[in-house]
């Protein structure tokens, strides 16, 4: 299962150029949302006066070496570690964000480079892609199930889904709907030898 395409099955039904403009379309509209989003909520702006602010009380001049390695610390730290978050929450976090990109980065290159059945994919992409899902699994289920706010204590039910939750649940929801999606296409691959 681990090391099929399971882009290969659907490219029988689904041509892969329907699939390479479904993806196209996802990434715009995702960009697209983040851009209204970020003029919604005003971030841009805020960000904008807050580094005016900062530039007009600063007592001393940042060199670009040292705004470099400012730069570079905070995205070792904060994004790439996620060291804001402590022990459980941070490695649900980790598990569920580099799943995420793992199963995305193999979701584009195979439907982009592998999607056609007379290709044959390196073995490398379809582990890519089952790792990512299963790490996403994992990541998104340990955060929704162990970790998320403690809604009982806020007396709200434990089912309750506020649009935070979403992006999360569509997460869990696309890569566990992919690894059952390839465990069936395994099964009946084996089956036809």
């Amino acid at each position: 299962m681990i090391t099929n395409n399971p882009f290969f099955q659907i490219a029988e039904f689904i041509p892969p150029l329907f699939m390479q403009i479904f993806v196209i379309a996802m990434i715009i509209l995702v960009v697209v949302g983040n851009l209204l989003d970020m003029i919604h909520k005003k971030n841009v702006k805020y960000f904008f006066e807050n580094a005016k602010k900062a530039k007009k009380h600063a007592t001393r001049t940042v060199s670009v070496g040292e705004k470099t390695s400012i730069v570079l610390k905070t995205v070792a730290s904060d994004i790439l570690t996620t060291s804001e978050l402590d022990g459980k929450r941070r490695l649900a976090h980790l598990l569920g964000m580099y799943g995420t990109i793992l199963f995305w980065v193999g979701s584009v290159i195979m439907i982009f480079c592998y999607a056609d059945p007379s290709s044959n994919t390196p073995i490398v992409w379809p582990i890519i892609w089952h790792v990512g899902a299963i790490m996403t699994v994992l990541g998104g289920s340990w955060f929704w199930f162990f970790l998320r706010v403690d809604v009982y204590s806020e007396a709200h039910p434990w089912y309750r889904i506020i649009q935070a939750d979403l992006f999360v649940l569509s997460l869990l929801a696309t890569a566990t709907f992919g690894l059952i999606w390839s465990f069936l296409q395994s099964l009946n691959l084996n089956n036809r030898w």
